[in-house]
């Protein structure tokens, strides 16, 4: 298998059918509409994110900005088509062992220094291996990883492992220069604070509560690219001060978490504005509430199942998000391969839920209180507050008093990582496959004190025997019927309690075009963004 220029033209021609933004530049001049080079494009970022080091840290708000400053050697369409990135092509061994990555020859670093196969290999093998948990389970299969010239990678696996390309995209495995962080703490090297990629726009300025400022990088590999002179993201905690933003013109576009769901139904109205929900296919998010075995009683499945037969998801979906996503149904979204439509579970129902917390030895008090327990209030939103206000209201109801703790972003993934909870709320992406990005919650092998693994510390030797099997399975048909047992396993003893398949809107200025091209969205690098007059 080979994709070259012509592969990604011919894939975003297909891409472009799927939404009103989804253009490529051809389409614009034959619209009418040319690419215009200047401008900047004034959006927000909510949270504020700690640093915007890819690997270091994962968190949304740090994906969306940094994946402009740093790119992978594929992104993804709409259908998760790998598509050229810095990797101008690629081939797969027949025995899918070897992948070939012919690197482009013209790719600078921000601080002028060319890229080289050994950047690559280097943000690979060493890098990522280090700081991010999810790659390192991946990037582990890899036996070799060689650089036969600056500009060839060849990595040959130990087994084959179909998942792989999905891997490579920039907020999964950023490039990053080798020069700047070999030899010193990953975590803690200047480049961390001051990022360096090869992205279409460099760092430039960050005033901490404020704003962050990215410019236009000259030498940027695409000729002529990007469009835009700048991009700046700014920091607005309060909720209707960002929407003011966006009604006012102060900001053009807003993304992910900046507007909470029960504000978007008037931004649809507004003639000047275009509001999209995709762009998540590469992600597809998943919300739950986070459960802290170790703490009594949510080590008792009963009391898991009770507290999930006791929330109504319905009301969630259509109250809480105003429809924009969907209740889950298990812990694979239906956007993600291999979801089984069969693995369902158990619906709202008040009265089993009291009967299970009755099994479960929870008898209530005199003043009806059967169990208290504390929630770790999600710090993204006013939604993520009226979700939690939710729970403490429907779980009440079936004699569960829910004490609920604020904190701010950093504090929460710290105390997430450190098994400082009792429940929360938590949503990670699934990268379009299962093994990449479901099985890490559930596998006792990723028992770590680190945010995103499985730091409710659910153990179940079959779910880990299913999970390898998919893992390593040489079809989609034997990685399906292990994945489809897996997540029967996972509905009965619900270790999460899954709420939301998520969906974000994109809001933007009808101004801004190419808000929303790919599969990763907001996430892309923008250097085909561009403003009309």
């Amino acid at each position: 298998m080979s994709i070259s220029r012509r592969g990604l033209i011919a894939a975003s021609a297909a891409a472009a059918g799927m939404g009103p933004t989804l253009m490529r530049v051809e389409d614009a001049l034959a619209q009418g509409i040319a690419p215009r080079r200047g401008g900047t494009l004034t959006t927000i970022l909510q949270p504020e994110p700690p640093v915007l080091q890819i690997g270091v840290n994962n968190q949304g708000p740090t994906l969306i900005a940094a994946g402009k400053i740093f790119q992978g050697l594929v992104k993804f369409s709409p259908t998760l088509e790998p598509l050229p990135e810095l990797a101008e092509s690629w081939t797969i061994s027949p025995d899918a062992l070897t992948y070939t990555f012919k690197l482009r020859n013209n790719v600078k670093f921000h601080d002028g220094t060319p890229m080289t196969a050994d950047d690559v290999i280097f943000s690979i093998m060493k890098f990522h291996m280090e700081v991010a948990p999810r790659a390192r389970a991946i990037f582990q299969r890899i036996d070799k990883a060689e650089a036969p010239d600056a500009h060839t990678v060849v990595l040959t696996l130990k087994a084959p492992f179909e998942p792989f390309l999905l891997m490579f995209d920039v907020t999964a495995c950023a490039i990053v220069p080798k020069h700047l962080f070999d030899g010193q703490d990953y975590r803690t090297a200047p480049a961390v604070q001051r990022p360096i990629g090869t992205g279409p726009f460099r760092f430039a300025e960050w005033q901490r509560g404020n704003f962050i400022r990215l410019e236009r990088f000259a030498d940027y590999w695409k000729p002529g690219q990007p469009y835009l002179d700048a991009i700046i993201y700014r920091i607005v905690p309060d909720s209707q001060s960002r929407r003011l933003a966006l009604e006012t013109g102060q900001v053009l576009m807003t993304a992910a978490g900046d507007i909470e769901p029960f504000d978007t139904p008037a931004l649809r109205a507004r003639p000047n504005l275009e509001v999209l929900t995709t762009g998540w296919e590469y992600f597809s998010p998943l919300s739950w509430i986070e459960t802290n075995h170790r703490v009594a009683p949510l080590g008792d499945v009963r009391v898991r199942q009770a507290i999930s037969r006791a929330i109504d998801r319905n009301f969630i979906a259509q109250r809480l998000w105003f429809n924009i996503g969907k209740p889950a149904t298990n812990p694979v979204a239906s956007t993600t391969k291999f979801h089984d439509p069969s693995a369902r579970i158990a619906g709202f129902d008040p009265r089993a839920a009291m009967q299970l917390l009755d099994a479960a030895g929870l008898r209530p008090n005199a003043q009806g209180v059967r169990a208290t327990i504390k929630h770790l209030v999600l710090p993204y939103g006013e939604v993520w507050t009226r979700l939690a206000e939710y729970l403490r209201q429907s779980l009440r109801q079936v004699g569960i008093q829910l004490e609920l703790e604020s904190t701010d972003a950093g504090s929460w993934a710290r105390r997430i990582g450190a098994w400082e909870y009792e429940t929360s709320i938590n949503f990670v992406y699934q990268f379009g496959d299962p093994t990449l990005g479901v099985e890490r919650t559930y596998v006792s092998s990723n028992i770590q004190r680190v945010t995103f693994t499985n730091t409710g510390g659910y153990s179940n030797p079959r779910v880990d025997q299913l999970f390898a099997a998919a893992r390593d399975g040489q079809t989609a048909e034997q990685r399906r019927a292990a994945f489809s047992e897996v997540q029967k396993i996972l509905v009965e003893e619900v270790p999460q309690i899954w709420l939301m398949e998520m969906a974000f809107p994109t809001i933007h200025d009808k101004r801004v075009q190419n808000a929303v091209r790919l599969g990763t969205g907001v996430h892309a690098s923008y250097d085909d963004v561009f403003l009309t007059s």
